[in-house]
């Protein structure tokens, strides 16, 4: 603010303090132009005998003045009346030289705010920031107002090619000058960035001021860039470099991205760092895919033998391991190889591990929330595998299914019914239900009932239900078989035939013993009672001969 003040003084003393009307400018535009004159020397003379607030405001007033006569200038001069003619022309040369005056205030400020920035401490350096950007921002101004300067004077009939060429290369030279204050700043406010991401905690408070001042001073350097960009473009000047670099620095898309230089400039700078990069990294990032490959295959190696040493551990009979147990160690041994070679495989090639594991056990947390059923399956497995309730090939009860047990993962398990159909089983579903395993033990046996008639001989059917089980070469001597009367049913005398047998002869065994004793059964001519009822009908007689008679 405090600049935009004495810039108003220079308009209140350079541009306005000798104009005074002459006897034949009485033209309305005349009389327009010396209003606007008196009432900012009369703002200019009462902001001398202020202070503090109220000057400030009254220069604003100034500033607010002055930018409402150029309007009028520009008006006029468009109309371009001849008996203002005169009065313009001599208008517009205060103007050109108060901007030059304003400019070269500007710039010493500019160097002077510039060192001022450099000395002071880190609690005064946002205030000395603002300072310089301010200042840059108003010389940026003073170069467009000097451009339009110059126009008015062509348009009057008194162009200044020399004058126009110098203030080109004069915009020229700041758009240079802004491009590199851009390039430095921005990777001054990269690099604040990555040290504020790895300080220490009593690092981080420098850190994060150092990393504000960078920041503004970016977005300063973009604003003043972008300000002279639009006046280059007004001046015919070729700035699709800057506009690149606007672009490449804030990616946002502007129409200036639809100029064919503008495009072709950007796309030749990506053509052209994609060759440098293949240029100066393709050897290094071949050697480092050779490497990458070596440690895999090495890894794939060490993955089979492992894999072969769990499998000859495990299998030993001393540990008594279930099937499915040594499946499991046998797997994850060979997968956990493969993955500690893979990450070192990935540290090779240059990729930083840290954030991979920081967002491993992130995802953890996040998978376990969303998988809880999954993990209640997975843990139901780790319980099946410690307390072994059956093993693969086992014929079991379990979830409500009935089967051999074909395969077991950590999540679900997998039987084959005898009809030969695949289930799936949850785990969880296993773990939390009863689970009856029907040929965990090597002897079985077998229950079976068979009935005689209540004329038959109880000792006749005992002896030969004792002969077929004692001619069947499978059934077993010891355990010892059980042959009892066990009911006195309603329609038959039965007895339980117990026989015990190896698991698997089970079914064998019993659908040969139920043949035998039906054909010996048969033989003997021992009959096998059904369910049956006898009906007995008792008639009255008179019922009888009543219903002869009629």
């Amino acid at each position: 603010m405090r600049f935009l003040c004495l810039l108003l003084l220079f308009i209140s003393h350079l541009s306005f303090a000798q104009t005074e009307a002459s006897p034949y400018e009485t033209s309305p535009y005349i009389e327009q132009l010396n209003a606007l004159n008196q009432e900012i020397k009369t703002l200019q003379q009462e902001s001398e005998n202020l202070t503090g607030t109220a000057q400030n405001v009254v220069r604003q007033q100034l500033l607010t003045k002055n930018d409402d006569l150029r309007d009028t200038l520009s008006s006029l001069i468009n109309e371009t009346p001849i008996e203002a003619k005169p009065l313009l022309l001599k208008q517009v040369k205060q103007q050109i030289q108060f901007v030059k005056e304003a400019s070269n205030y500007l710039d010493k400020q500019i160097n002077l705010f510039q060192a001022q920035l450099d000395k002071v401490g880190n609690e005064e350096k946002l205030l000395a920031q603002k300072s310089l950007d301010e200042a840059r921002q108003l010389s940026s101004r003073m170069l467009q107002e000097q451009w339009t300067n110059y126009q008015w004077l062509k348009t009057l009939g008194e162009p200044q090619p020399k004058q126009i060429q110098s203030l080109i290369k004069q915009t020229d030279h700041r758009l240079e000058f802004m491009s590199a204050s851009l390039r430095f700043d921005n990777q001054q406010a990269e690099q604040l960035s990555k040290q504020l991401s790895s300080a220490a905690n009593n690092e981080k408070a420098s850190i994060q001021l150092l990393h504000i001042l960078a920041t503004r001073s970016v977005e300063s350097d973009i604003s003043t860039l972008q300000y002279l960009v639009q006046l280059g473009d007004t001046m015919g000047m070729d700035t699709s470099s800057y506009k690149k670099q606007l672009f490449e620095t804030t990616g946002n898309v502007t129409n200036d991205l639809l100029n064919t230089k503008v495009m072709w400039s950007i796309a030749s700078n990506w053509a052209e760092n994609i060759g440098q990069w293949l240029l100066h990294n393709t050897p290094q990032m071949l050697f480092k895919v050779f490497i990458f490959i070596v440690i895999i295959f090495v890894f794939k190696l060490l993955r089979n033998l492992t894999t072969r040493m769990v499998k000859r551990a495990v299998g030993s009979p001393n540990l008594r391991m279930s099937q499915l147990m040594q499946e499991f160690f046998i797997s994850m041994s060979g997968k956990a190889i493969f993955f500690i070679g893979l990450l070192i495989a990935l540290a090779q090639v240059g990729l930083d591990l840290t954030p991979i594991l920081t967002g491993f056990g992130v995802a953890g947390v996040i998978i376990g929330f969303a998988l809880q059923d999954t993990l209640s399956n997975f843990a139901s497995g780790m319980m099946l595998l410690i307390y072994r309730p059956f093993d693969v090939n086992d014929f079991v009860e379990a979830g409500g299914v009935s089967g051999k047990v074909s395969h077991m993962s950590l999540v679900n398990t997998t039987i084959k019914t005898f009809d030969n159909q695949i289930i799936i089983v949850p785990n969880s579903k296993i773990w939390g239900d009863t689970i009856k395993n029907v040929t965990h033990e090597r002897v079985r046996r077998i229950d079976m009932v068979f009935g005689i008639g209540y004329k038959d001989s109880i000792e006749h059917a005992e002896k030969v239900l004792n002969d077929i089980i004692d001619e069947h070469p499978l059934i077993l001597k010891s355990p010892e078989k059980t042959i009892k009367v066990h009911t006195l049913n309603t329609s038959s005398v039965d007895f339980i035939v117990r026989p015990w047998v190896k698991t698997d002869d089970y079914w064998d065994v019993y659908w040969d013993v139920t043949r035998e004793v039906k054909l010996r059964f048969d033989r003997e001519n021992i009959s096998i009672p059904f369910p049956q009822q006898d009906v007995h009908l008792h008639m009255v007689k008179e019922q009888i001969s009543s219903i002869s008679t009629q």
